[in-house]
């Protein structure tokens, strides 16, 4: 497979899963500002730093309002890292090396995409987001499920594994990040009460809860809910699950090894992880979000070193996208 056409599908994924992703961010927020008194300043500022496009943002917008934020993570098409920016993009990777995959995936992801741009300015209305990221998130769900029941195992379907995998690992980091110190007051005793209602919120973003409830066994607590998404290895959100897929798609692949390495110094951090402490420090938690950011953008970075080589057969698809929206995601902002 031509090295460009490996990275045009590895990019496809990483947007479709983008845009899914982000979606399930902001219904997170969403939701905590819901679920949480009105006293406590939850905000929406926080969703853009963690999304690494503070310095896109400021440039459009002087308020970090609900709306303007909104509006910019779901239907701001000058900004890159959009849910509808994220689908365009995935959709121009696809229309360029769509003869390597069966046409009903390129007709699902042109639909999604037009689909999502005929109703944007829905996400930014708050009596129609929840409909809208809904829609969203069921939208890649059945593309996700298309690749994997119509795509032939081979090179296209492993490296579009490959980038769906780095993008979940990384936006579930994010969404787990809305419980750090970056979103929530500082004040532990204000928080409390509410700590329960926080991981759930969490928990449902992911469609992670039911599943938690049969495999933990437990009432929602902060520490089983934080081992649940970052060491369950059955989970398919789970960060640990996301990167022993990713261990296991590149045993399929030739010249493996430092990718392979790379993967496993990562793994070793999350199964390390001191989950106690985590849970009970949100600045602990936050910084260690950051360190697995890092370390995503390592695996990208030697993804990318070895697989995506210059190769003028095919056309290079919006060459700022792959490291703007990778190292923005896997370790904030690396712009061609």
């Amino acid at each position: 497979m031509l090295s460009r056409v490996a990275e045009n599908l590895y990019w496809m994924a990483r947007y479709i899963e983008r845009a899914e992703d982000t979606a399930r961010l902001l219904s997170v927020n969403s939701h905590l500002m819901l679920d949480l008194p009105g006293r406590l300043p939850l905000g929406w500022a926080p969703l853009i730093e963690m999304t690494g496009s503070l310095e896109a943002f400021t440039a459009r917008h002087t308020d970090f309002d609900e709306r303007n934020v909104v509006h910019f993570l779901c239907a701001d098409s000058d900004n890159d890292i959009s849910i509808i920016s994220a689908l365009a993009s995935a959709r121009e990777n696809l229309r360029t090396t769509r003869d390597v995959v069966p046409r009903e995936i390129w007709e699902e992801v042109n639909q999604l995409y037009l689909s999502v741009a005929d109703h944007a300015e829905n996400g930014v209305s708050p009596r129609r987001r929840d409909s809208f990221l809904k829609s969203v998130i069921r939208g890649c769900q059945a593309l996700t499920g298309l690749i994997e029941g119509t795509l032939s195992h081979g090179p296209a379907r492993t490296f579009i594994e490959l980038g769906r995998q780095l993008e979940r690992a990384d936006m579930t980091t994010r969404i787990v990040d809305v419980r750090s110190a970056s979103l929530l007051p500082q004040n532990p005793e204000e928080l409390l009460p509410f700590e329960n209602l926080q991981w759930m919120s969490v928990l449902k973003s992911l469609t992670a809860y039911q599943m938690y409830r049969q495999q933990v066994r437990l009432r929602v607590r902060g520490p089983d809910v934080l081992r649940f998404l970052l060491q369950d290895p059955n989970l398919p959100r789970s960060i640990a699950c996301s990167l022993e897929t990713l261990g296991h798609e590149l045993t399929l692949l030739p010249r493996q090894d430092r990718p392979a390495a790379t993967v496993s110094l990562v793994r070793a951090d999350v199964v390390d992880a001191d989950i106690q402490a985590l849970a009970h420090s949100p600045s602990k938690l936050h910084l260690f979000i950051d360190e697995l950011q890092i370390g995503f953008a390592a695996i990208h970075d030697t993804l990318s070193a070895t697989y995506f080589v210059n190769d003028d057969s095919v056309p290079r698809v919006t060459q700022t996208q792959s490291q703007s929206q990778s190292q923005s995601h896997a370790g904030d902002n690396d712009n061609d």
